[in-house]
């Protein structure tokens, strides 16, 4: 692969994770809105961007092509479930000021995708693996005492994300017409809840100001944004440079979270974070190495 092309693709995947990083603080500005609410506006607005893009790239008629499949059917709207689950969690704890909980679950994320190849696709388990999930326990564990339950926004954001990743994978779609067809699948809902609560009085017909209104309208462009510049990165950077990089999503959250609103951050769950991160470099120093055998 051209080094020009490999350079222009880690620009696109900084521009994508940054994009993702900068969410946090977008969201921070609804705050006042209901999270829910938010959500239905997100996927309605997702569904006019995503929909526009694919009739713009002329990929509308394969999406709908592999629609006919019952089972792709099926895993999409099992997907589009994991979606909701994810998005509606994660923009509930930002806007609760959980910010270092959704950072906590994008930083367990990969441990609980491991998890799963071990228990749904049977994949041998090695003594590496074995000590990441021991390191991974004692953070929840910890991490539990620290804030007197368990860390459920966390775990719910780490399950949603594994098992939606690996749900995509059994797609024949690429990751835009992926997302599309989930977006549809939620419209209607998203629709229906738009609805229901336009007529309250905290809703955003009723109390959003002229900048609050443009946020929430552009939340769809800034869904497809980071997806298409991951998109092309994907395709001009190798694999083991862009893992890595995912992670600069849940540290820049850590900082936001710590830094900028203010979370409390005691003694007890730095350590309840730094087995998560001592996990997550076993985790790769094993994946590099396993790669390294297996070229």
């Amino acid at each position: 692969m051209p080094k020009s092309s490999e350079r222009s693709g880690i620009a696109y995947a900084l521009g994508a994770y940054i994009t993702w990083g900068f969410l946090t603080i977008y969201w921070k500005f609804l705050k006042d809105f209901n999270a829910f609410e938010l959500i239905g506006w997100r996927i309605v607005t997702s569904a006019v961007v995503l929909l526009a893009i694919l009739m713009y790239n002329k990929q509308i008629r394969n999406l709908f092509s592999a629609l006919r499949d019952k089972s792709v059917r099926k895993t999409i709207a099992l997907a589009s479930i994991m979606l909701s689950i994810n998005w509606t969690t994660y923009v509930w704890a930002v806007v609760h000021d959980h910010v270092l909980e959704t950072a906590l679950g994008y930083f367990i994320a990969p441990i609980f995708t491991m998890l799963l190849g071990f228990i749904v696709l049977r994949e041998p388990i090695r003594v590496s693996h074995r000590i990441i999930i021991l390191l991974a326990s004692f953070a929840i564990a910890i991490l539990t005492y620290s804030y007197g339950q368990p860390p459920w926004r966390a775990l719910l954001i780490a399950t949603s994300w594994s098992i939606y990743g690996y749900l995509k994978k059994q797609v024949p779609l690429t990751s835009l017409e992926s997302l599309s067809g989930e977006v549809i699948a939620l419209l209607l809902p998203a629709v229906g809840l738009v609805v229901l609560t336009f007529d309250r009085a905290d809703s955003v017909p009723n109390m959003a100001t002229g900048i609050e209104w443009i946020l929430v309208l552009l939340t769809g462009l800034m869904t497809a944004i980071p997806l298409l510049m991951f998109g092309a990165a994907s395709r001009r950077v190798r694999l083991s440079v862009l893992g890595p990089m995912q992670y600069l999503v849940p540290t820049f959250n850590f900082l936001l979270g710590w830094l900028v609103y203010n979370e409390e951050l005691n003694a007890l769950r730095v350590v309840g974070f730094a087995f998560v991160w001592v996990g997550l470099a076993i985790f790769f120093a094993d994946s590099y190495k396993t790669t390294k055998t297996n070229s």
